[in-house]
């Protein structure tokens, strides 16, 4: 029989502990607002840009948020139901011989953005914060009804030599609203 010194499940534990603490710590925030026929989301992934992203970032590999989108309805007897679901990403790649940063956005594989930015703050910016996507249409929703938005951040890549605080499981964010006619 094999005996492990005590301090390995000690270590271990602390660093399943350390992770857990480093996701709970990364949120998203997910505002609702509907105007004329669309459903309007604003979001942001809070303290996702650590030293280990702006590591990885520095080293020229290139990095993708990928954010599930899905508008939702609660029913009470059975699952939620999907009303309409879309992926948004944003992707930064540094250029070590310019010092510039090429970052992308995408919403549902189609390219929405391509730019060049000079200022790592920026690229934070660019890669957690989204204003008013104009994802989905509100006319098939029923007037007078709760929904909900879901907001659900990965990265890509998983296999990265860097350790990622929350590669195993998503961060996610919610936000309720009810919409009105």
């Amino acid at each position: 029989m094999i005996v492990l010194p005590l301090r390995r499940p000690a270590f271990v534990l602390a660093l399943v502990l350390g992770w857990s603490a480093a996701a709970a710590a990364q949120t998203i925030q997910v505002t609702p607002l509907t105007r004329d026929d669309r459903v309007l989301i604003t979001f942001r992934l809070s303290d996702a840009f650590t030293d280990e992203v702006r590591s990885a970032v520095h080293s020229g590999l290139t990095i993708t948020f990928i954010y599930d989108v899905e508008l939702k309805r609660g029913a009470s007897l059975w699952l939620d139901r999907t009303i309409a679901s879309s992926t948004v990403s944003a992707g930064v790649r540094f250029d070590n011989l310019t010092r510039r940063y090429h970052v992308t956005r995408r919403w549902d594989g189609r390219m929405e953005r391509v730019e060049v930015l000079d200022r790592e703050e920026d690229v934070r910016d660019w890669l957690t914060t989204f204003e008013k996507l104009s994802l989905f249409s509100n006319a098939t929703l029923e007037p007078n009804a709760e929904y909900y938005l879901r907001v659900r951040a990965r990265t890509t890549p998983r296999n990265a030599a860097f350790v990622w605080p929350w590669q195993g499981s998503d961060v996610a964010g919610l936000a309720k609203f009810t919409f009105l006619r």
